[in-house]
């Protein structure tokens, strides 16, 4: 009966996957392996004859990549823009590093050609790495050494992932606080102030003519007048005497005080009629709008006072674009109110709904985007492959937001259900499909070139965390995602991933992946080529 049982490979993965929680949930001196236990127990499940079907372990991976580049995408650009080149070189000398160890040791060893270029792949886990080595040698030892050098690629990176921040003494949940204030710190916070209006230069002038938001970077929110609290619209006249609300960063309001007279600290109160409320964006057609295209102050009386979006505070200029899930919060009547919350959707059951045709959408374009191959001049070519065309199209589509009527964007929890589903479909076939001839390949090959798989994998990691550590300065998190992209290991990803709850590694990975794919594959050809 157990052995029918196995033979279905739906009770086989879910028995693998169970076992592995409990073994991921084992902590030895505060460490444990968490989802990327999975792999070790597919590894003997593998090793006993259990097989996941290839098919699954591939839709796994396409989810994971997926969502981990739709997540990825709206902080990929900024960090390309502002760490991209740190990164991208640690990201070149990880692959060179693999490549002099391997030339090295093939001469230490007398290796043949087709063994190390097959070994890179395999230590570095690159499925598009094994076709170029193949391809290249015409010789069925590139697979042979892929396979031998293939277990200890994935366990070697999962373990260096999960011992590099306890060796260095790094706490990641405190990393990743540092970091999320360091990325609100580069955003002014904004205020709320009260002004008396005391300097004749803006008597009898209008909010118009005076052009507050322009000339000082302030939002004004309410106006009183005596006993009287009014709406900013633009043809309120201030008065001597009146007091003015307003919003903005420090600067902006001192610039303010500067314009209209005296900073007072408190609030104006709001009338029964009157309203301030924070509003979601959740129509489809209100993402990549301007603010200002909007013209909320005329069509419904309403002033937008900030947006906040991502935990931070955003200053309401005419031409910030808005994004799906923002929060604006928005001062006027109470009708008004309702007009722009009618605008704007205030639907919070939609951040929840999952919709898949922009899933399946995007997964079909980068599939497509794989398949495509850039030849450069000599004959080399490069084709990104699977992951590198899924991941290069989500992170483009999650920075686009939105094309027509598909919006891209993937709740926080559809996002981490799909990417925990695909890690785990992912990690039990390749676990199960190394454990298949593991122990033969070993006794038929010898532990030579294991041994010489096990150096490419670790060399590579140590150069990386030596250099991107004490001598680049760069973060943990982004050292964690910048050598499982640089050594393109998902799995190693995976247990990057489930050790902090932050997308810093995630970013790094994106931005690293496709750089070393491409390194990879050309420097696997110059070896075959030239040794």
């Amino acid at each position: 009966m157990w052995a029918d049982l196995f033979n279905s490979s739906y009770f086989a993965l879910f028995v693998i996957v169970a076992f592995g929680f409990l073994l991921g949930r084992i902590q030895v001196k505060g460490l444990s392996l968490d989802i990327s236990a999975v792999i070790f127990v597919a590894l003997l499940f593998g090793h006993f004859g259990v097989v996941i079907p290839k098919e699954l372990g591939t839709l796994g991976l396409v989810l994971f990549i997926y969502t981990i580049g739709i997540q990825a995408g709206p902080g990929f650009f900024d960090s390309f823009r502002s760490k991209g080149k740190t990164l991208i070189l640690i990201t070149i000398l990880i692959i060179t590093s693999a490549s002099l160890t391997a030339v090295a040791l093939k001469y230490a060893f007398g290796l043949d050609t087709p063994s190390v270029v097959g070994l890179i792949a395999g230590a570095l886990t690159s499925t598009p790495g094994l076709a170029v080595a193949i391809d290249s040698t015409n010789s069925p030892l590139a697979s042979i050494a892929y396979g031998i050098a293939y277990p200890f690629g994935v366990i070697g990176v999962i373990l260096f992932v999960k011992l590099l921040p306890k060796l260095m003494h790094v706490d990641l949940e405190q990393e990743a606080r540092r970091l999320e204030r360091e990325r609100v710190g580069k955003y002014p916070e904004l205020n709320t102030c009260v002004f008396h209006v005391t300097n004749p230069g803006v008597f009898n002038r209008s909010l118009v003519q005076l052009n507050v938001r322009v000339v000082t970077g302030a939002v004004i929110s309410r106006v009183k007048k005596g006993d009287q609290i009014l709406m900013p619209s633009p043809n309120c006249v201030l008065q001597e005497g009146d007091y003015i609300q307003a919003v903005g960063s420090e600067e902006a309001l001192n610039e303010l005080a500067r314009m209209v007279g005296e900073r007072e600290e408190g609030e104006l109160p709001l009338e029964e009629r009157q309203n301030v409320e924070s509003i979601l964006v959740t129509k489809k057609d209100m993402v990549n709008k301007e603010l200002g295209s909007l013209n909320l102050q005329k069509n419904f009386g309403c002033t937008v006072t900030r947006v906040r979006r991502s935990g931070i505070d955003l200053s309401p200029s005419p031409d910030l674009a808005l994004k799906f899930g923002d929060k604006v919060m928005v001062v006027g009547e109470r009708t008004g109110i309702d007009g722009v919350a009618g605008l704007l959707g205030n639907n919070v059951k939609l951040l929840s709904d999952t919709d898949f045709f922009p899933i399946a959408v995007g997964i079909v374009l980068g599939v497509l985007v794989g398949k495509l191959s850039i030849t450069f001049p000599g004959g080399v070519s490069f084709s990104p492959g699977l992951t590198g065309g899924v991941l290069l199209t989500a992170l483009i589509l999650s920075a686009v937001g939105k094309t027509g009527p598909i919006l891209w964007h993937l709740s926080g929890p559809s996002n981490q259900l799909l990417r925990q589903f695909g890690l785990l479909l992912f990690l039990a076939e390749v676990g199960t499909s190394a454990g298949q001839n593991l122990v033969a390949t070993f006794q038929e090959s010898g532990w030579v070139l294991f041994g010489v798989g096990a150096a490419i994998t670790l060399v590579p990691m140590l150069v990386a965390a030596i250099l991107g550590i004490f001598v680049f300065k760069i973060s943990m998190l982004d050292m964690l995602g910048t050598i499982t992209g640089g050594m393109t290991s998902t799995p190693g990803l995976a247990a990057a991933d489930s050790m902090v709850d932050s997308n810093i590694p995630g970013v790094a990975y994106a931005t690293v992946y496709p750089i070393a794919m491409v390194f990879l594959i050309l420097f696997i050809q110059l070896i075959a080529v030239f040794l």
